[in-house]
């Protein structure tokens, strides 16, 4: 398939979207750095710096890690990156990398022991990973220090999860799964010890990938058609806002996309904007 993809900003003063990049090479999920002067993508197996007064792709060097997927992001201070790589052939594994420092080591650094591992959240202290594992054949929703060591099962059961990200105050963390037994997607919440674990979307979407936003008040996420299995690309998409259980969701985007729209966390710092991909229709 022949794409071009446009890296969009939705800024929520102007209510609508603005173009920030095109490109014909296939790139996905943006991650705004907390400085907020630039995007990081990747596409073909590597990142990019997509600087926002000068919209370029400029590669990351990531060292020996050169099949990286669309699993990334960065810590809250901007020092440390962090991604999932699976050039090992053991399945995807979780990495760091600092970022600015030519006196380190280009090679980055292993973080999960076991795989397969998807990161998809930084606590906003910045100490601990959230992500999507497979541990015995069974999917669930994971955290373990930024420096590695044992990892910990904060849920898990026989469906599928993925998505994890912290909420502003580190309390909570969102995620999407199948667990709900309606055949479908939805969003749910739980606390970082596995407890008061609840669904929070219960509607005809298949619903993924849930981002809280910066003062904790908003959920951006991706909603398939009713039906879609798995988060495929190439779909009629929407990105909608959820501000509260019980409340109708808000679509914001519709879109060709799905899978490389919005896999990370995409608000910017101060919380006015988020950043994502689309597609041209082939």
């Amino acid at each position: 398939m022949s794409w071009t993809s446009r890296v969009m900003v939705y800024d929520f003063e102007e209510g609508k979207s603005f173009p920030i990049l095109e490109t014909d090479m296939h790139i996905e999920a943006p991650n705004w750095t907390p400085e907020g002067d630039a995007l990081i993508v990747n596409g073909e197996g590597s990142l990019f710096w997509v600087d926002l007064e000068n919209p370029e792709l400029w590669e990351i060097d990531t060292g020996l890690c050169i099949k990286l997927n669309n699993d990334h992001g960065i810590t809250p201070d901007g020092e440390t990156l962090i991604f999932s790589d699976h050039t090992y052939g053991e399945g995807s594994v979780i990495w760091t990398q600092r970022l600015g420092d030519e006196t380190e080591d280009a090679d980055p650094t292993r973080v999960t022991p076991n795989s397969p591992s998807w990161w998809h959240g930084v606590s906003p202290d910045g100490k601990t990973l959230t992500y999507t594992a497979v541990r015995d054949g069974v999917f669930g929703i994971y955290t373990i220090g930024i420096e590695g060591g044992d990892e910990t099962c904060v849920v898990q059961s026989d469906h599928h999860y993925d998505g994890p990200d912290f909420t502003a105050d580190g309390d909570w963390i969102w995620f999407n799964s199948e667990r709900g037994g309606n055949g479908s997607s939805d969003l749910w919440r739980v606390r970082l010890d596995g407890s008061d674990l609840e669904q929070m979307t219960d509607d005809d979407r298949v619903n993924w990938f849930p981002h809280p936003s910066p003062d904790g008040d908003k959920i951006i996420y991706l909603a398939y058609p009713t039906g879609t299995e798995g988060h495929p690309a190439g779909k009629e998409v929407e990105l909608r806002l959820f501000t509260g259980k019980g409340k109708t969701p808000t679509t914001l985007v519709s879109l060709y996309g799905g899978q490389g729209t919005i896999n990370v966390p995409s608000w910017s710092p101060d919380g006015v904007a988020f950043a994502y991909v689309e597609y041209a229709k082939p």
